[in-house]
């Protein structure tokens, strides 16, 4: 067989790689493993038609309707752990890596700069361009305030943070600040 054709890329997760048999398929290793290489399937969401069918039937032949249909028994896979690795691993804390625009952080510190917290008069300020709502003005200062690099960095350069501070407490004055609205 063809090179391109037989190489599909290789897989990132290192988990699976790990435990990857190249000498099954990819349905067989995955069902091996608990996952599924195809959602649809493993979770069947009915269709409003056939709900609408097995009633009809319901209604015909109520006898006939009694009966179950019947379920295949799934086999418990052989490598549970991958799975269970995989959804540890899904369920741990992120590093937060949202950062505002440069030019929305400019535009919010220069209101904090000339406003403080006063977000009706933010409302009016002439560079507000978008007339955007001083509600939505608060949210956005929130979440500048929620940002402990860029938030700690304006603190630094006003002269409002004397010493060298870990995040949680970036996130402990921004909480104070917050609250004061």
């Amino acid at each position: 067989m063809n090179k391109k054709q037989k190489n599909t890329g290789g897989i990132e997760c290192k988990i699976v790689k790990e435990a990857w048999s190249d000498r099954k398929t990819t349905h067989r290793n995955l069902r091996d493993m608990g996952l599924v290489s195809d959602p649809n399937k493993a979770i069947k969401i009915p269709s409003f038609k056939e709900e609408q069918l097995k009633r009809a039937k319901q209604m015909l032949n109520p006898e006939e309707s009694e009966e179950e249909e019947v379920v295949k028994p799934v086999r418990p896979p052989r490598k549970k752990e991958i799975a269970e690795k995989l959804e540890k691993e899904a369920k741990a804390p992120r590093e937060r890596r949202f950062m505002l625009p440069k030019g929305q952080v400019e535009f919010i510190t220069y209101l904090l700069d000339k406003y403080g917290h006063d977000y009706k008069a933010m409302e009016r300020d002439k560079k507000n361009y978008y007339q955007e709502t001083w509600k939505q003005l608060r949210a956005k200062i929130k979440t500048f305030m929620g940002i402990p690099k860029q938030y700690g960095e304006y603190l630094k350069e006003r002269g409002l943070l004397d010493k060298e501070e870990d995040d949680d407490e970036l996130k402990k004055v921004a909480k104070a600040m917050v609250m004061d609205d």
